[in-house]
This record gives structure tokens, sequence and C-alpha cells, in this order.
């Protein structure tokens, strides 16, 4: 299975350095296994550390990295799951030499932090995919507004709360807006995207030049921050669900409509 999970994901990490490594390692043992000249336990052990540097590879990429789409998310959390079983089991079979006297307690203790250290990488790794989940949401309830301007303009009115000010936004516009904000509540203004995101691309929008505010547009955050666009003239489309009848993807995108990217564009 090990290298099964290994093929799965070689071909987006081999450039990495200790990949590269533990491949060649993987390689010249399993000749010597072949040869009868090394154990197969020794084979195994070095096909879990590639393993282990493959998927150390991916989170440098997904969970460390700029930008994510949705399908990476669903990566980058397999991978930091396999790190964190991984590091279960050592300390599993740590345990046991030392319940059997062949290991002292003290030996535990590299053990318990590598455990620790992966299981704080498996719940960061659950906040940004958190995070990129309600960006996503939020995308595709700009995509079903975008839809309905352009099918049933009637009805798009169901989906979001349209205000067209005097059409322009600036990033000074928004300095404007989030300083008035953080005097106004003493915290900053809850951005969730600034600008193009892999989610929008993914999607077919280019969303450079607006903004999204993670606030729902009925609750005291959101109510003040629709007076306060209309007053300044600001425009804005204030969503209240991505799709009708599931309250999901509730925000405040500030700035004009997200406009379909044009191929090569």
């Amino acid at each position: 299975m090990l290298l099964v999970c290994a093929g799965a994901v070689g071909a987006q990490t081999d450039d990495a350095p200790e990949v590269a490594r533990a491949q060649a390692e993987v390689r010249n043992l399993r000749a010597l296994v072949e040869a009868g000249a090394a154990p197969r336990a020794q084979l195994q052990k070095a096909e879990e550390a590639m393993a282990d540097a493959q998927d150390a590879a991916i989170l440098r990429r997904t969970l460390y990295g700029q930008d994510l789409t949705a399908e990476q998310t669903d990566e980058m959390m397999t991978a930091a799951s396999r790190r964190f079983d991984r590091r279960r089991k050592a300390l599993d079979e740590a345990k046991r030499l030392v319940e059997a006297g062949a290991a002292s307690q003290l030996s535990l203790g590299g053990f318990l932090e590598e455990m620790d250290r992966a299981r704080k990488e498996a719940d960061l790794a659950e906040s940004r995919a958190s995070l990129v989940r309600e960006l996503t949401e939020m995308a595709q309830a700009e995509e079903a507004l975008a839809n309905k301007l352009a099918e049933e303009p009637a009805e798009a009115p169901q989906i979001a709360d349209r205000y067209d000010g005097d059409g322009i936004f600036t990033a000074g516009t928004l300095a404007r807006v989030e300083m008035a904000f953080a005097r106004q509540f003493g915290k900053p203004l809850p951005v969730s995207a600034n600008g193009e995101t892999a989610v929008h691309r993914a999607l077919g929008f280019d969303h450079r030049g607006r903004v999204d505010v993670a606030v729902h547009p009925d609750l005291p955050e959101g109510v003040w921050l629709r007076e306060f666009l209309t007053e300044n003239r600001i425009p804005y489309f204030a969503f209240r669900q991505a799709v009708p009848g599931k309250a999901t993807g509730a925000h405040i995108h500030i700035g004009p409509m997200s406009t379909r990217l044009v191929p090569g564009g």
C-alpha cells in the first residue's frame, strides 16, 4: 500500500530533494533485498520514510503554500492525516518496547514531541481547509448570481442584494472601509478574499479588484457594513445564501460583480 501511495503522489513531489533521496534509498534497498543481501523489514522502513517525505512535500506545497483550490485541500488533509498516523504508530511501538523492558521511559520523549507536532499540523490543515471551504461557498454564491443575472435577471435578488453606488472600488477605498470597521468594532475587517484566488480561478471568475468579507448581511456587523458602503456610495453585493434554501456562502462582496475569465487573458 505504501508503494501505491507513493506512486499516486510521486509525480507531484519528485522535485523535493528529500523525496529524491528517499526514492534512491528504496531503489537501492529493493535491489539488495532481491539479492538476499538485506532484510525486507529494512526495505519496508525505507518505504515508510519515502511516503512520509512525499507527504511532507505535499504539505509544504499546500498547507504552507500561498493559495489553494478546494481539490487541493483534500490532498492536504490526507497527507496530514497519514503523517499523524505514522507518528502515532511509532509512539505505540516505542511504548511496547518500554513495557517489555527493552527501552527506558525517557526514550518516549522524542516520539511524544513528534506526535504533538503532527497533531498540531493536522489541526492547522483542518483550519485551513475550513477557510477554503468557506471561500468556495462564497465563490459559488457569486457564480450562482452571475448565472441568474445572465439567464433569469428577475430572480437574481433571491441570491443577493445589489448596490451599484458610483461603481468605483479601489485599494484606497478598501483602506477606508477597514479603518472605519476597526473603529466601530475594535477588530480587523474579516476579509476572506482580497482580489484573485485559486478558488475563483478554478470557477472561471476574475476576482481582481474585488473583496469578500465574511460577515452575514443581516447580523450587526453586516448591517453596519452595508450602511457604511451605501453612505459612501461603494458598490457591493450582499449574499445571504449560496443556493436558495441553503444557509451557506453568506458574505458581503465589495466592488463590482466578478466577471468571467477570458481564456488566455
